[in-house]
């Protein structure tokens, strides 16, 4: 099992002209409403490819948290350690142009206020992997908190993908989590931002901290994976982007899967690299994320 621990939001993707710099005017030509945070979106990449899952978050009481649930439930993820309160459901508004580049601004509502207290740890026991990703922190660090608790104190292994918003903390912030980490899944802008490394350098400096993978996501240039024996250049496969958003989150559900079902280091990232590439061909950070049947077919290829 492999439960998610990050923001839940509900994405409102704008399809524009343009992405407007300061001072200028663009116009929307459409809305779509879809599910969406980072570690949601991987995991119910994973579900769709027949993984079992959970997640670990917190929705409001509003319509939001309803659909939020609604959705995890369509996808067969466990929905029981994700905590109903009071408040706003967090969303991100997202604007995206017809070359598929975005803009994104949050609203982080209740996701920011996760006790660890809180969490139903009873629903995680069996996770053989935690994968975190970022919370805003801009109501609080109780959920930032919490995922540094998680990462010292149960037996599952951990996967971490920063996101910017973490990575501009600092090291001193992350130290808990990375050195606890089986696998780190930046970016690399990432992860050279974060060491001031070039980022092959950067990820011999994080492996040296005891965290055993590094894979790092580099758009239409693929990814760079590594541990402590071994490294890859793995190049992307060749897609028409329609819309980026969630390509990294869908690279994460590919490369955990290959990693539970222990493929090799080469393998588990070419197997992220594909199901980012299917994801991108749609709108929506989860609407192109391929299926189990379509997996096996891709794997006896």
């Amino acid at each position: 099992m492999i439960v998610g621990f990050g923001a839940l939001n509900l994405d409102k993707i704008y399809r524009v002209d343009k992405i407007p710099g300061k001072d200028e005017e663009g116009f929307v030509k459409s809305l779509e409403m879809h599910p969406g945070g980072s570690a949601a979106n991987t995991i119910v990449g994973l579900a769709r490819l027949g993984i079992q899952t959970g997640f670990i978050g917190k929705v409001g009481s509003d319509e939001e948290g309803r659909i939020l649930l609604a959705d995890f439930e369509r996808e067969s993820v466990d929905t029981s350690a994700i905590i109903k309160s009071d408040g706003r459901s967090g969303s991100a508004m997202i604007f995206v142009d017809d070359s598929g580049h975005r803009a994104i601004l949050v609203d982080p509502g209740v996701n920011d206020t996760i006790r660890f207290e809180e969490i139903n740890l009873d629903a995680v026991k069996n996770a053989r992997l935690i994968h975190l990703t970022s919370f805003i922190c801009k109501n609080g660090l109780e959920s930032f908190e919490s995922q540094k608790k998680i990462a010292t104190t149960i037996r599952a292994e951990i996967s971490f993908d920063p996101g910017m918003i973490y990575v501009e903390k600092g090291m001193k912030e992350l130290e808990t989590i990375i050195k606890n980490s089986a696998i780190f899944l930046p970016n690399r802008s990432e992860i050279e931002l974060l060491m001031d490394l070039d980022y092959k350098d950067a990820c011999r400096e994080i492996i040296s901290m005891g965290c055993k993978i590094v894979a790092v996501k580099m758009g239409e240039k693929g990814c760079y994976v590594v541990d402590s024996s071994e490294e890859h250049e793995i190049p992307a496969f060749s897609s028409k982007a329609v819309d980026t958003t969630g390509a990294g989150d869908a690279f994460n559900a590919g490369f955990l899967y290959g990693y539970i079902k222990e493929l090799n280091l080469k393998d588990c990232g070419k197997l992220g690299n594909w199901v980012a590439s299917k994801n991108i061909q749609k709108v929506g950070a989860r609407t192109g994320l391929p299926r189990k049947k379509e997996l096996e077919e891709f794997l006896s290829s």
